[in-house]
């Protein structure tokens, strides 16, 4: 798919400029753009499970940086901006959203019509036609998250508790130290 092939130029580019640039928010947010472009790539392979994994890590992952880095790279934006600069930036997004509607519209299937309904041994038919037999769950669906796909449920588990974790860590509001010296 050629789609695929823009989003991972997009994501080198991001890249690219994550490493150059000498602002350290500017690179935090192209690190953003990596990993929702990655999530989006995700969404063209039909993993939507490891999309919507990448886009809570990714979040996650944003407010732990940018917490980091905020109180080191102070930027400040004054008000005198270019008028050439801002046009060409409304332009860019507004070229990128009418991108995104005809790739999403072109691409994706008619709402309500399953897609693995349709294709001949998915894993969909193999966990309806076989589920009850080979876990003897009486819930199907808890036999394909428990039994079937137990180690994927797993990893994304893990990852979103140790991202849930980091960021609690960052973001509480006083330090083990500041607490003791105000004990003290």
């Amino acid at each position: 798919m050629a789609i695929l092939y823009i989003l991972m130029l997009f994501i080198l580019i991001a890249a690219f400029i994550a490493v150059e640039t000498k602002y350290l928010l500017s690179s935090v947010i192209c690190i953003g753009a990596i990993g929702f472009g990655a999530s989006i790539m995700f969404l063209f392979l039909r993993a939507p499970d490891i999309a919507i994994t990448q886009i809570v890590v990714e979040v996650l992952g944003l407010i732990i940086l940018i917490r980091a880095t905020i109180s080191r790279d102070l930027t400040f934006i004054s008000g005198d901006r270019e008028f050439f600069a801002v046009v060409v930036s409304i332009v860019v997004v507004f070229v990128i959203f009418l991108a995104g509607i005809h790739v999403f519209d072109d691409s994706l299937p008619e709402f309500g019509s399953p897609v693995f309904a349709e294709t001949e041994g998915a894993a969909s038919q193999t966990y309806i036609k076989d589920g009850m037999k080979k876990t003897g769950a009486a819930n199907l669906v808890a036999s394909v998250i428990l039994d079937f796909r137990a180690y994927d449920t797993l990893g994304e588990a893990t990852v979103l508790f140790t991202s849930i974790i980091g960021a609690t860590v960052v973001l509480r509001r006083k330090s083990r130290k500041l607490l003791e010296e105000l004990d003290k």
